[in-house]
């Protein structure tokens, strides 16, 4: 009877993806972030699915919540170059690509690279530049490349942006475009921790006083192992009847009254992607429904607007996503 039921079942021997140096990796980043950050877990798991489905991601959320210092000491557990670019209304292009400058010495201009030439950059409050800044920064995260004065600079891998903004300030602040949003993997909305997270918050300040974060953080992984588990990534299994049930979701969004502009093919990809690195994180070589569910609403929020009546009503993006995921059937 075992031998039949081995038969019968060939993937579950023949087809196992060996994760464990992966799930040991992502327990070793928690870990280490474990030393200063309390709470947030849901935007350190996203922020790690973002990383090994090699997607940017945007991190929204009330001033003192630890957006800046989480992305922060999240890059320094990877061993590669990392940039910071606080973003202002008067940041200019030539600011975060580089310029020419003209050498003397040899009477030819040469090309300074910009802080965008690196493998994380965290930039802090991103709507606040003007469209031309947004302009030069779009094509690097889109095309992951740079074009200044006809010529262009690839970026090195990984490169990943990881970008803040403040929902609640509305001087001085710039709208992303929709096409600029829509090249972030995800929008993560963080909350306030809870009392008794907040009452761990006092403790352990109090305790370390004087002591550096950042000095706290160890390397856990190296540009050669984040590209290995990505390529580990796309050989997680998913079956036909979740591809559909992915571009269901999907395609419901353009046809919900709900909703003016509902969300592109890219929103399908990332689902599956993001679905394929949550999965491997809990040490599975296959998605499930919940995978889906899981990683919809902060792939779909910021890529979907609502028609105006049902912005006055009070309706919100997550909440429709919410309605739009119970409304299809999950496959079986």
């Amino acid at each position: 009877m075992e031998a039949n039921e081995q038969n019968e079942n060939p993937l579950e021997f023949n087809s196992r993806i060996d994760l464990t140096k992966l799930q040991e990796a992502v327990a070793q980043i928690k870990s280490e972030l474990g030393k200063v950050i309390i709470g947030q877990n849901d935007m350190i798991e996203l922020l790690i699915i973002s990383i090994l489905a090699n997607g940017h991601s945007l991190i929204e959320g009330v001033p003192g919540v630890a957006k800046t210092v989480t992305a922060k000491l999240l890059a320094k557990t990877i061993n590669v170059d990392f940039s910071r670019i606080q973003f202002t209304p008067d940041l200019m292009p030539s600011d975060i690509l580089g310029t020419s400058i003209f050498n003397v010495k040899t009477s030819e201009f040469e090309f300074k690279k910009g802080p965008l030439f690196s493998n994380i950059i965290l930039i802090d409050e991103i709507n606040r530049a003007p469209a031309k800044t947004q302009a030069a920064l779009f094509e690097a995260m889109a095309e992951r490349q740079i074009t200044i004065d006809g010529q262009e600079f690839d970026m090195q891998p990984p490169f990943l942006v990881f970008a803040t903004q403040n929902p609640v300030e509305q001087e001085g602040t710039y709208r992303l475009p929709e096409a600029q949003l829509d090249r972030f993997l995800f929008k993560i909305n963080v909350n306030y921790p809870s009392l008794d997270e907040e009452v761990a918050i006092l403790e352990s300040k109090h305790q370390q006083k004087n002591i550096d974060f950042e000095k706290l953080i160890k390397s856990v992984l190296t540009a050669k192992q984040i590209a290995e588990y990505q390529n580990t990534i796309k050989e997680i299994i998913v079956e036909d009847n979740l591809l559909r049930y992915i571009a269901s979701i999907v395609n419901n969004t353009r046809t919900n009254a709900n909703l003016y502009l509902g969300a592109s093919p890219r929103a399908s990809i990332a689902i599956m992607d993001a679905s394929k690195a949550l999965a491997a994180i809990n040490g599975r070589d296959f998605i499930t429904p919940d995978d889906i569910k899981k990683v919809a609403n902060p792939i779909l929020a910021h890529r979907i607007i609502l028609t105006p009546e049902r912005e006055m009503e009070g309706f919100t993006a997550d909440k429709v996503v919410q309605q739009l995921i119970e409304s299809i059937e999950i496959p079986r």
